[in-house]
């Protein structure tokens, strides 16, 4: 007769199986964002997905304090017995802090190669009964312990485990699957084993250390590096709920895609946004801050202003920015520091709580949107509001990162312990080699928060206080405990964060000594806007032999150092006597201002460095410098006082004279004459620096200054 087939295995299953053979069940009561995570990877896997319990209160604790999750195993045991279908394999796992890494037919394989009926997920650490331990049976390699979050196996096998459930909806899950597994005769009677080696099942809580996230060919995976397996199912169960770092997916990807993007209606119905502006301690840039606020695409007549400043110093930009611009805003609160407010309340919790500024979002009915911002965003990208606003999302930040530094606003995961950790993809999120919008457990600075959710989950301002944490800290781990999901954008550049470090207040103008701490900004508030295209547009001028002449200052520059110098006041008498210079005795007097009588030579020595040294050693070739000085100072030349400088040569390899105002409408006459050559520069330009050698062979004098005062400020450089 015909010979038939025998199967190779009686366990089996077909794998090419459609894929109503599997269904997906889990447990929501409340469509949180870690729900829409969860249906977000379901869906881009293409599994089918029944979900119990929506709409019910849920009865069963909330697994940090103590056990729970009888509801569970309830709602699940009234929906098996809708369930004829015998050959059907069912998936029952928890989806708030679930996601899939793979598909269904990757699932099946690794069912059917455990050769049993049903497969729990495995931990390392037993839960919650440490006493049972002993009752468990042992196990050559993998983990030991049954973990609830996540089971697998046919209908009849399920059927038969949940039958004897009689429990309360309080009571423990995790202890009920654990007493029938600890059973001999009932593991073997289901026919029930643990995924040891986490080839279905990974559970993070205790394991962080096992799993890293590996990319390839433009996916990326969660791998157990003990085991060397690639779990389908990734659980961030446990009290650290961690699962933030792992949960940025492809899938997540094309979740956070433009399908839910706000779309913006016409400028007159753009959604009200309050700005809530927060200076907590001396910061540099403020000016240009309010500048760049100033400058966000955004309706003004859809913005709200509210300004929280704790610090004196910064009181006068505050006035002087509002002086102009109140009247473009349609409303502006300001709290100075004479209004004592607890740190905690003055950050989200002010427009929430705190007297008569809460009116200004929680309750104004037409209120949308809080958009943080703290007074050291540098924030360069002017459509950043309507990007964020468009994404949709409860809460979303702007990546921001410090010059040079891998330090952002954002954490890319969480220690054991609810602190920072860096994630495997935290780097390449940095340097924006991974580009998206990313679920992340921590954002800080400037982020933008929906107003519904300041109505309703964010209402209380104890969100923001905590006996061990900073108000960031305490209120991003509230957010996590309620299941709100904070996002970071990299998709756009948005610009940085300054170092407030070291930032004092003792001079006029404070920003003017930045150039260690924040050289970008430095280099944006202070040098010439066309310094950069020097070299490529040859803007360098060459007036006489051998004398370059070419832009460095901003007029701000220029300002502020004339501005300081005076603020200072001690300008030297002219005369030869001169206690500030080596001997003691000046040959070539000036009425000037030494910088280094305002602290100024380490700043101006590494201003020669990055900015004039370059320009050195491309006009005179061959020629290297460190920029030593001596010698950097502010001269002032007055018709009254000292018009003119006779001829002289410099004590340098070569002289830095850089015009700090404009003739016409701040003095008349000035320039500089080089006698052997018998070549003037008569109207020197504002910022504008001439370089020229200091010995020999340029034998120069100051020409007169006829009205007005003018200033250059001077450096003879390699003495």
């Amino acid at each position: 007769g015909k010979e038939i087939p025998l199967p190779l295995c009686i366990f089996c299953i077909d794998v090419s199986y459609k894929k109503k053979k599997l269904l997906v069940v889990t447990v929501a009561t409340k469509e949180t964002d870690g729900f829409k995570r969860f249906l977000g990877s379901a869906k881009h896997f293409n599994y089918t997905v029944k979900v119990l319990g929506r709409g019910q209160k849920w009865m069963s604790g909330d697994y940090m304090s103590g056990p729970g999750g009888g509801q569970k195993v309830r709602l699940l045991k009234e929906a098996l017995e809708e369930m004829k279908n015998e050959d059907k394999v069912i998936l029952f796992i928890d989806s708030y802090d679930v996601v899939f890494a793979s598909g269904p037919k990757e699932l099946l394989k690794k069912f059917q190669q455990a050769r049993h009926k049903v497969v729990f997920s495995s931990e390392s650490l037993i839960w919650p009964n440490r006493h049972l331990e002993d009752k468990y049976p042992h196990v050559i390699v993998g983990n030991r312990f049954l973990g609830s979050g996540g089971f697998i196996g046919y209908i009849p096998n399920i059927k038969e485990m949940v039958a004897d459930w009689t429990g309360k909806d309080n009571d423990s899950d995790q202890l009920f699957f654990t007493k029938i597994y600890i059973d001999p005769v009932k593991r073997k009677s289901i026919n029930i084993t643990l995924d040891s080696k986490c080839r279905l099942f990974q559970n993070l809580h205790g394991a962080l250390d096992e799993v890293v996230l590996k990319f390839e060919d433009g996916r990326v995976r969660a791998r157990n590096v003990l085991y060397d397996t690639l779990p389908v199912v990734i659980h961030g169960n446990g009290p650290t709920k961690v699962l933030i770092g792992l949960s940025n997916m492809p899938f997540l990807l094309e979740l956070m895609s433009c399908l839910f993007c706000f779309v913006f209606p016409q400028e007159s119905e753009y959604p009200l946004v309050v700005i809530g502006v927060f200076i907590q301690q001396p910061t540099p840039f403020v000016t240009m801050f309010f500048e760049r606020l100033l400058k966000l695409q955004y309706p003004k007549n859809r913005l709200k202003l509210f300004i929280y400043n704790q610090e004196a110093h910064h009181e006068r930009h505050i006035s002087s920015f509002l002086k102009e611009h109140r009247s473009l805003y349609q409303d502006v609160k300001v709290v100075g520091p004479e209004e004592e407010m607890d740190e905690a309340i003055s950050r989200l919790t002010t427009y929430m709580s705190f007297l008569p500024f809460s009116d200004m979002c929680r309750k104004d009915k037409d209120c949308d949107y809080f958009f943080l911002l703290d007074i050291q965003v540098v924030l360069k990208n002017e459509n950043t509001l309507k990007i964020l606003i468009e994404q949709n999302l409860p809460i979303v930040a702007p990546m921001l990162t410090r010059v040079g530094r891998l330090w952002s606003n954002f954490w890319g995961a969480l220690s054991a312990e609810g602190y920072y950790a860096r994630s495997e993809d935290y780097v390449d999120i940095v340097q924006g080699r991974r580009v998206g919008v990313w679920n992340v457990p921590y954002v800080s600075s400037v982020y933008l928060v929906k107003a519904s959710l300041l109505r309703s989950e964010l209402a209380d301002y104890e969100l923001f206080n905590s006996n061990t944490l900073d108000p960031d800290m305490a209120f991003c781990h509230n957010i996590r405990d309620k299941g709100i999901f904070m996002y970071v954008t990299n998709m756009h550049t948005f610009g940085r964060i300054l170092s407030t470090d070291n930032y004092q207040t003792s001079h006029l103008h404070n920003d003017l000594w930045q150039i260690f701490e924040n050289p970008v900004d430095w280099q944006e508030r202070y040098i010439h806007e066309n310094y950069t295209y020097i070299m490529k547009d040859k803007l360098i001028e060459n007036p006489c032999p051998d004398v370059y002449w070419f832009p460095i200052f901003s007029d701000v520059a220029c300002n502020h150092l004339v501005e300081e110098m005076e603020h200072y006041g001690k300008w030297s008498g002219g005369g030869n006597k001169d206690t500030r210079i080596q001997g003691g005795y000046e040959n070539v007097p000036t009425i000037d201002i030494h910088m280094n009588q305002i602290n100024f030579e380490k700043e101006w020595h590494k201003f020669l460095l990055e900015y004039i040294a370059p320009i050195t050693e491309k006009m005179y070739p061959g020629y290297y410098t460190k920029a030593q000085f001596e010698l950097a100072f502010v001269v002032r030349y007055k018709p009254d006082e000292q018009p003119s400088l006779r001829p002289h040569h410099d004590a340098s390899t070569f002289t830095i004279n850089i015009a700090l105002n404009q003739v016409g409408p701040d003095y008349q006459g000035g320039g500089c004459r080089f006698l052997r050559y018998d070549c003037s520069i008569q109207a020197p330009r504002k910022g504008w620096s001439l370089m020229h050698p200091g010995r020999l062979t340029h034998y120069h004098e100051g020409l007169p200054t006829t009205a007005g005062v003018r200033y250059i400020a001077v450096s003879f450089v390699d003495p």
